[in-house]
């Protein structure tokens, strides 16, 4: 695999099930939730079906409760 980091900018990814493939190296991906700069070396929280990155687990939630509300309801259950 490419290094990571060639780059100082942004990079492009394409996330995969237990990694990712780097398509434009760079140093970081912004997390779709937040807004916030995530170095590539700190990502661990990303969507496979909607290819988008995320800041951590909080930020992940909030966009699956964002794509879909009814899971709200279904988790206080």
């Amino acid at each position: 695999m490419m290094n990571r980091m060639d780059s100082g900018g942004e990079a492009r990814l394409r996330y995969l099930d237990a990694d990712f493939e780097v398509i434009r190296p760079g140093a970081f991906v912004r997390c779709v939730v937040t807004g916030e700069a995530i170095p590539l070396d700190l990502l661990k929280y990303w969507s496979v079906q909607r290819q988008e990155p995320y800041r951590d687990a909080a930020a992940s939630l909030a966009r699956e409760l964002e794509i879909d509300p009814g899971l709200r309801k279904r988790s206080k259950g």
